[in-house]
């Protein structure tokens, strides 16, 4: 950060924002969780949001540090590359409403695995889809935690790893607390509240920015480039991906797929009482993430004009610091505190979704389903969910320390990935659409996808071989050369969930294929709205 920026930012009044965020969404998680009397009020928030309440929590969801913190910060360092994500991020949507978000509220109860699980066997199909949750969850809040360890820090001026860490941790243990006393009900009004502020925050500031150039969209690319340095490679394609066009397919196809195989946006479509309101929810959502992501080219092109690429890269927060300075640039510090409270809210509500959802999965589908063998009290499925919670928490942490000072919108990129590559063909396509599909096909595209996906991001640049790797460029293992497996993994899920289908000698049941057709299409059957 710059000396007139850093002298200008403060610390104290920053805190106390923060705090009232913290206390204002706690008293709602409070008020939320006393309804919370049975397993279908703290995993689906007893099917009592209507559509446009869903849709805006969905938003809340959907919009996360990535979206405000990472695509800014990728738009004012790369330019138009940064803002392919949120073309990515928004296409997505389409296929989640057309193909998703009806049929998934009328087949499934708490999780995906329901999905699976209603034509197929129980046992090994429930423990492949509760595993690939979870491995998603796990990128996604690493990109959560990472997010929060460098806007706490810009916010309190906290340059060392030491006190990064520190930060995450504390984040870890709010997130935890939320989603124990709140549940699903708890984590949804702190979405909606918080897609609202975000929304509002976000045409402020991009109201604001515009305004600095007399409401000229050109006059504010032409200082971008000047800013810049001249570099007029800043507008056009190419400034990030040019050098491998192939990893940008890769990362096109992560985004547009991965989102329909997203648990914890899957989850959400369970909150509503019928599939039309999952219809609903999805157009509400695409009608905010839309009008957001338009206010993020204003916003990303803004801080490359207003503060500059090497001011953001040299800041402790890195690239995902190019919003809160922009608001520093424009309002002072009292806008920085209220647009960094704002994010960090985002970031909460975010990691208390992701959390819940992968609770969810194992303590339904692992618990519920493997292990006792679907003769669990609901009481002590949702114990065991609430225990878990805290485990996912733990993990979070340590992964977000590992993962400081990378771009959180490229960490969600690679949980979209394995989405895509795991869940997208099996749990969602083959399950609702393909009558042929089988136990063992599902079993083995599931695992073919996720392993291949998490392989090749292992081995990839990611982890090493760079600067930016999270091993840095002293080690270097990576021989796979892209940045994301999608256009690898994929294909690999899709064929493999086929051949495995087409090899195998046991056919399911056709009563249940064409039941679960009937339902997926009318509804009827499905689980209904819980009365208070």
């Amino acid at each position: 950060m710059n000396d007139e920026l850093a002298a200008q930012n403060n610390p104290v009044l920053n805190i106390v924002i923060f705090l009232l965020f913290v206390a204002v969404t706690m008293v709602i998680v409070f008020r939320a969780s006393r309804n919370n009397s049975s397993a279908a009020d703290y995993y689906a928030g007893g099917r009592s949001f209507s559509g446009p309440q869903n849709g805006t929590a969905i938003a809340g969801d959907y919009l996360s540090a990535a979206s405000f913190l990472g695509i800014c910060g990728a738009i004012a360092v790369n330019g138009y590359d940064g803002f392919l994500y949120s073309l990515g991020f928004l296409v997505a949507w389409i296929v989640a409403l057309l193909l998703v978000a009806e049929l998934m509220r009328n087949t499934a109860k708490f999780t995906m695995a329901d999905v699976l699980s209603f034509r197929l066997r129980q046992r090994p199909v429930r423990m492949a889809a509760a595993l690939s949750t979870l491995a998603v969850s796990f990128f996604y809040l690493l990109a959560q935690m990472a997010g929060a360890g460098g806007l706490v820090s810009l916010l309190l001026g906290v340059d060392a790893k030491l006190g990064q860490s520190i930060v995450i941790a504390v984040v870890g243990a709010l997130m935890i607390v939320y989603v124990l006393i709140g549940g699903m009900k708890g984590t949804t009004w702190v979405q909606i509240i918080k897609a609202i502020l975000l929304i509002i925050g976000a045409f402020i500031m991009t109201v604001w920015v515009l305004g600095k150039f007399g409401f000229d969209f050109s006059a504010m690319l032409e200082a971008g480039v000047e800013s810049a340095g001249g570099d007029i490679s800043i507008l056009a394609p190419g400034k990030q991906y040019g050098a491998n066009p192939v990893d940008f397919i890769s990362l096109g196809l992560a985004l547009v797929l991965g989102t329909a195989g997203l648990p914890h946006i899957l989850m959400r479509f369970y909150t509503v009482p019928t599939a039309k309101e999952a219809r609903k929810s999805v157009v509400w959502a695409i009608a905010l993430i839309g009008i957001f992501y338009l206010f993020t080219l204003v916003l990303g092109f803004g801080a490359l004009a207003l503060v500059g690429p090497e001011t953001i890269l040299a800041s402790p927060g890195g690239v995902n610091s190019a919003a809160p300075l922009l608001a520093l640039q424009l309002g002072g510090s009292l806008l920085m505190g209220i647009i960094s409270a704002v994010a960090f809210a985002t970031i909460l509500a975010v990691v208390a979704g992701l959390t819940i959802t992968a609770a969810a999965s194992f303590a339904h589908d692992i618990y519920g389903s493997v292990i006792k063998k679907g003769k669990a009290d609901p009481a002590a499925e949702v114990r065991v969910g609430r225990y878990t919670v805290i485990g996912i928490g733990a993990v979070a942490i340590l992964g977000g320390i590992g993962a400081q000072g990378q771009n959180v919108a490229f960490l969600v990129a690679l949980a979209f990935a394995v989405a895509a590559s795991a869940n997208l063909p099996t749990t969602i396509l083959y399950s609702l659409f393909w009558k042929g599909f089988t136990t063992r096909g599902a079993v083995g595209g599931m695992y073919t996808g996720l392993i291949s996906a998490l392989v090749l991001i292992f081995f990839s640049p990611v982890f090493s071989g760079k600067e930016t790797s999270v091993f840095g460029a002293g080690v270097d293992f990576h021989w796979f050369p892209l940045n994301n497996p999608g256009i690898v993994s994929i294909p690999l899920g899709f064929l493999a969930g086929w051949l495995f289908s087409v090899l195998d000698k046991r056919s399911e049941d056709p009563e249940l294929a064409a039941e679960m057709e009937v339902r997926s299409l009318t509804g009827h059957g499905a689980e209904k709205a819980v009365a208070h």
